[in-house]
């Protein structure tokens, strides 16, 4: 099972809110003042705006003639992958086309990318990862993923234990990706007991499956992202009373305020997952 480690990086960052629906006073005041300093500055005059979308729209597409992908923009100008892609292709669930218009510093950021300046070399490989254990749990075996991503067969299996990869390579993986994760592969080429074979190893791996990413390409090349999938409430809550108690030196009893549940819960939480047990934090 994906556990988080050490202190989440996710309560610093508005995706606590928004990703990990987390709801402790601090974390939801953050993403409050966020929205507050949009309004004002509507009222005041001073945001910016937005601009057309059509000239990066058309840069991405040139860029992309160059071999030069959304991940690699995404990495390059830091930018999360999913804003990029949402320039050239609708959304997948059809909810929301292509965009139209942003703004300007997203605009700026884009429109610097080139031939020349884009990153190269090495990356982080979380992303690679969760798109290789994601196209398993769907039942795409390591070989079939290799072969649309035009990657020696046991180029995936290696992937999957490095922590970096060439730029080049994760591009492959995420274009492969892209093409594959919507598709059975028992009606693209693969044998129905190679499929489910494939999915039952995914499954003992607790890897997230397409449809979780589906909602998180804006993070799933992100390595401070920290997956949810397959966790339940009680271990949340485990985790977040043991992180809260550790930085602020509250009791249980606080602890179970501040996370909107009883001490009995906390307690129940801790007696299930004993790794995360505290009593008061020195």
């Amino acid at each position: 099972m994906t556990r988080r480690t050490g202190e989440p990086p996710n309560h610093n960052t508005l995706t606590c809110y928004t990703d990990y629906k987390c709801r402790l006073p601090e974390c939801v005041a953050r993403y409050n003042d966020r929205n507050m300093a949009r309004i004002r500055a509507q009222k005041d005059g001073t945001w910016n705006g937005l601009v057309d979308a059509d000239p990066i729209r058309q840069h991405l597409l040139a860029l992309a003639v160059e071999n030069i992908g959304p991940g690699a923009v995404a990495y390059t100008t830091g930018l999360p992958i999913q804003t990029i892609i949402d320039f050239t292709r609708p959304r997948r669930d059809k909810r929301r086309g292509k965009r139209h218009r942003t703004t300007p510093e997203i605009a700026a950021k884009i429109l610097a990318v080139t031939v020349d300046n884009h990153t190269r070399g090495r990356r982080p490989a979380a992303g690679t990862h969760r798109r290789i254990q994601a196209l398993a749990a769907a039942g795409w075996p390591l070989i079939h993923i290799a072969a649309h991503a035009k990657l020696s067969r046991p180029t995936p299996s290696d992937l999957l234990r490095r922590e970096t990869v060439f730029a080049g390579t994760a591009n492959a993986i995420a274009t492969a990706y892209d093409y594959l994760r919507n598709k059975k592969p028992e009606r693209h080429g693969v044998d129905k007991v190679q499929a489910d074979r494939t999915r039952n190893w995914a499954k003992r791996q607790n890897w997230a499956p397409v449809s979780y990413w589906n909602d998180r390409l804006d993070v799933i090349d992100d390595p401070h992202f920290e997956s949810m999938y397959g966790i339940t409430r009680r271990e949340l809550i485990a985790q977040d009373a043991n992180w809260v108690m550790r930085t602020t030196g509250i009791d249980r009893q606080a602890a179970a305020e501040r996370l909107g549940v009883s001490k009995s819960y906390v307690e129940h939480a801790f007696r299930d997952h004993p790794e995360y047990a505290v009593d008061v934090a020195a």
